[in-house]
């Protein structure tokens, strides 16, 4: 059974051939993302791989079918680059990884937070430039400040349970809440807990509900100086406000792992080119804003998980068995 994986990075590259190896699989990667160009390549191929930036419209779904595709194993939890809609037109499968290790995602999420709150990235800098003043470093205790949780599934929960030895208060809020998290959380509607809340972390799933959470209205109900953390999905972050929000200091410091745009960018080398985007741009001049490109999810832990669950998802199609994790 061979298996084409589009947009395969170096470091995941390995993972990806040892477990297709022990499936038998004959494994065939490409740097280059799944799109309406690229889609060519996909002849003579059942099964293929995609990551979260690969395009998979209409247009490239009704062509997959075309082409012979009959699986799509998606290397990653979110499903907000595939059209839903064509989907169920087709009889394409696709499948996901829907938990790779959360515990990746939210020790990234408390990584990024404390190291706003603490100012650690600005110390870092300084130092070596053999700057040892602590000039504008002051930061804050998370002890007793108000965290606002947005989305308490695997990660989200994950996050609680780090952040509860911190002696923070917490407050969450999720159209389902987790029964065991609510000696540690609590939920409260979505506007609660942006009014109340000293800082907010995002968790959830990009939809049609949580397309651009935050926004002017929802900025304007925060406390001034709120500190937001998004490692989930760069849609629920309407950039434009945000950055509005943070030239009139009602928002007091920002870290994104997730860039709304971030397809363009992210996890490609601009260092030799002019980025042409200038929303990102304008949001890596603020000082209070610290930016990483999607790496939330990079342990060897979350690479194993996802080739692993890949590979056994293609092998359980080529053997007729029922595939696990479907749209």
């Amino acid at each position: 059974m061979k298996l084409l994986a589009f947009d395969v990075k170096d470091y995941e590259r390995p993972y990806l051939e040892e477990q297709a190896k022990a499936m038998g699989l004959q494994l065939e990667c490409l740097s280059a993302r799944l799109d309406s160009k690229t889609l060519p390549l996909c002849h003579g191929h059942k099964a293929i791989s995609c990551f979260v930036n690969d395009e998979l419209s209409s247009e490239v779904l009704k062509g997959l079918e075309e082409v012979g595709v009959e699986l799509i194993a998606l290397r990653c939890a979110g499903y907000n680059n595939v059209d839903g809609e064509a989907l169920q037109q087709l009889k394409l499968q696709i499948c996901r990884v829907p938990e790779y290790s959360p515990q990746s995602v939210a020790e990234f999420s408390l990584a990024l937070l404390i190291n706003l709150t603490r100012k650690v990235h600005k110390s870092f800098t300084r130092t070596r430039e053999m700057n040892f003043t602590l000039n504008g470093l002051v930061g804050f205790d998370l002890k007793d400040k108000t965290i606002g949780i947005v989305g308490t599934g695997r990660i989200g929960s994950s996050f609680a349970k780090l952040l509860s030895g911190f002696g923070a208060i917490m407050l969450a809020h999720d159209p389902q809440p987790e029964p065991e998290l609510e000696s540690l959380v609590r939920y409260v509607a979505l506007e609660d807990l942006f009014i109340k809340s000293d800082i907010v972390v995002l968790h959830a799933p990009l939809n049609k509900n949580t397309h651009h959470m935050i926004n002017s209205q929802s900025i304007e109900k925060m406390k001034s100086g709120l500190v937001l953390v998004n490692t989930s999905r760069g849609g629920l972050v309407e950039t434009s406000s945000l950055i509005r929000g943070l030239k009139s200091k009602k928002i007091g410091a920002a870290a994104l792992d997730v860039y709304e745009e971030e397809s363009e960018f992210f996890l490609k080398d601009f260092s030799e080119r002019i980025l042409d985007d200038d929303t990102l741009a304008r949001l890596m001049t603020f000082p209070n804003v610290i930016i990483t490109s999607h790496q939330g999810y990079l342990t060897e832990n979350a690479l194993i998980e996802i080739s692993a669950t890949v590979c056994k998802q293609v092998s359980a199609f080529h053997s007729g068995d029922e595939v696990e994790h479907r749209l």
